[in-house]
């Protein structure tokens, strides 16, 4: 497992933390949608905690994103 802060995980925490701005939402919103707490969403985007890819694909969905071209993306981005 990679360390939380290495430079392949930083590249997906900017990837969700871009993904939810665009979308137009606060954490707190996106939290609701997810099910989790504002300071969960904080957590993840700050790299205190991990994500698995269930709950990226949940994210991306509740940022309106399509997890496919989501993945393409950060996968493009050296991640």
């Amino acid at each position: 497992m990679l360390p939380l802060h290495h430079r392949r995980y930083e590249i997906l925490r900017k990837q969700l933390k871009k993904l939810r701005s665009q979308a137009g939402l606060t954490q707190a919103e996106l939290g609701t949608r997810l099910k989790v707490g504002q300071s969960y969403v904080s957590k993840v985007e700050r790299g205190e905690r991990y994500l698995d890819v269930l709950l990226y694909v949940d994210w991306c969905r509740a940022c309106k994103q399509a997890p496919e071209a989501a993945l393409a993306d950060l996968l493009q981005s050296s991640a």
